[in-house]
């Protein structure tokens, strides 16, 4: 799949929001600027990467309101959230508080976070092919989310993968990561938690205020037809956990 070849998470998750919602029959509520400045025209002439955070949103909101255009509207969704990254854990109801996103839109939203997240989980599927083993990674990630790498953390036995906050840790500041996913696999192919790893989360969690880089999920990677949610992973941020 060509979107595996790209380096950078993010940017996957970018490239699949703009074929999921990419807006063709609405026009686009932006500042008056010069025809090849909007966001839609710089991404066909540039790329998606040439787009910011925000200008990348702002394709896909489509629209704004009368009182705040598309892009300060993508704008301050960035900036409450946090980042781009952080959208991916937002509600129907955390998107409907601004003004200018409706049912429709909050549900267009989450239907491409929810893409994102299974893209994201398919790369790192990759990573777990015909393991027998539980292994455990750190995807390290620079401050705009990034990849920098992904460090193989620890390898355990049949049932079980050892994996130290500090380890982790360590090799996101090896890394000068500015943020850090964490995931590992269930050979049994059910990524439903155990208490152990619900345990290494809140570890994981404590430790990531203590050296101040974030921990922006935790997922477990199984398979779909064993997963009684059908996904075949599980997000500890959707889970609320983090």
């Amino acid at each position: 799949m060509w979107i595996k070849q790209r380096l950078g998470w993010e940017v996957a998750i970018i490239e699949v929001m703009q074929i999921a919602l990419f807006p063709k029959i609405f026009p686009t509520k932006i500042r008056p600027l010069d025809r090849n400045e909007h966001p839609r025209d710089r991404m066909h002439k540039r790329g998606a990467l040439a787009l910011s955070d925000a200008e990348l949103l702002a394709i896909l909101l489509s629209s704004g309101t009368k009182d705040n255009d598309v892009i300060t509207l993508a704008n301050t969704l960035v900036e409450q959230s946090g980042s781009l990254a952080s959208l991916l854990s937002w509600s129907e109801s955390d998107f409907r508080k601004h003004k200018g996103i409706g049912h429709v839109k909050a549900l267009q939203l989450m239907a491409v976070m929810e893409i994102a997240h299974r893209v994201v989980a398919e790369h790192m599927a990759n990573y777990t092919v015909g393991l027998k083993v539980e292994k455990f990674w750190a995807v390290c990630l620079n401050r705009k989310n990034r990849l920098l790498r992904v460090v193989e953390i620890s390898s355990g036995i049949a049932t079980a993968a050892l994996a130290h906050p500090r380890e982790v840790y360590r090799a996101a500041m090896r890394e000068s990561a500015c943020a850090v996913i964490c995931a590992h696999n269930h050979p049994s192919g059910d990524p439903r938690p155990s208490h152990a790893d619900l345990d290494i989360t809140r570890q994981l969690r404590d430790a990531s205020k203590a050296v101040q880089i974030p921990l922006l999920d935790h997922v477990i990677l199984g398979r779909a037809e064993l997963d009684p949610l059908g996904r075949g992973y599980y997000s500890f941020r959707d889970a609320g956990l983090i």
